[in-house]
């Protein structure tokens, strides 16, 4: 399924009030924007526009509107497009209009989330169109940013991307130490099995096309090909004949990403979009100042 053909992803509002609540108390601290009480009389009004200063896709409207609604009473903030569309350079973001102490002392928390979100998301973007064609499917991975996974991961579906598990609680994910530990590939699926609920996901790490078949004649329904050139994804997908679901990962960059897709792997993730992704470049600019 192509980005395009998707319901729009959505953030549960009490999440996005206490993320911004503490990145504007970490912002106001205890006495406030004093650059803005010591410059703006009470009365004063502004008028901003929030716009690109290069293209890009636009995600975390909802974050930076709930930084002016939840700084004080009066500010009104109008998006100009929905998170996961294109903007170009120069194209309107955002309107903001109200008491311009309160405008200003949300400004920053409001371009923070909007600047970081937009950059995941425009990176991709680039990922997901890269393997338009191939069948294959971009993910996420665990690597975020402390406090923001929720955030980031939700940059990615704006983006076109997929989530893998969001926690170690949402799936089992049987990496390379478990197996050492347990003993063998088999030993550790065997063990996951019997544990887990029927609801709960397995998918198992393996790193050679020998783990690979050890996977597949244990059960296995998702495997994790990790750090396999093409000509051994290519290889392993031609052992696997359909029998499991099967995920590239490890040193995914974007100059590769296309054909790791056409080796016909499922789903390729990679830690490139949360953890490489450039901000993109928005801005805040006061129009009317009285």
């Amino acid at each position: 399924m192509l980005f395009s053909d998707r319901l729009p992803a959505q953030l549960p509002r009490l999440l996005v009030d206490r993320a911004v609540s503490a990145a504007l108390e970490e912002d106001l601290g205890l006495a406030g924007d004093l650059t803005s009480q010591a410059t703006l009389t009470p009365q004063a009004k502004a008028t901003a526009s929030i716009s690109a200063r290069e293209p890009g896709i636009v995600a975390g409207l909802d974050l930076a509107a709930a930084a002016f609604r939840l700084v004080g009473d009066g500010v009104v903030f109008t998006p100009a497009l929905s998170d996961g569309d294109k903007v170009e350079i120069g194209g309107l973001v955002a309107s903001v209009r109200g008491p311009a102490r309160l405008v200003m002392s949300a400004e920053r928390v409001a371009l923070n989330f909007l600047n970081h979100l937009s950059g995941i998301a425009t990176l991709t973007r680039q990922y997901a169109d890269a393997v338009v064609g191939t069948g294959a499917q971009i993910c996420d991975t665990r690597k975020t940013t402390p406090g923001l996974r929720a955030f980031e991961k939700y940059a990615v579906r704006c983006g076109g991307g997929a989530n893998h598990r969001y926690s170690l609680d949402d799936a089992i994910l049987i990496k390379d130490n478990h197996i050492a530990v347990a003993g063998s590939v088999t030993a550790a699926y065997k063990a996951a099995e019997a544990f887990a609920g029927h609801l709960v996901a397995i998918e198992i790490e393996v790193q050679t096309l020998a783990e690979l078949e050890e996977a597949l004649t244990a059960g296995a329904r998702i495997v994790l090909l990790d750090n396999m050139d093409n000509e051994t994804l290519t290889r392993a997908v031609a052992i696997n004949a359909g029998r499991a679901l099967l995920e590239a990962s490890g040193g995914v960059k974007l100059d590769r990403v296309h054909s790791i897709g056409q080796t016909g792997v499922d789903f390729i993730s990679t830690s490139q979009i949360t953890m490489a992704a450039k901000p993109l470049d928005l801005g805040l600019d006061v129009e009317i100042g009285v």
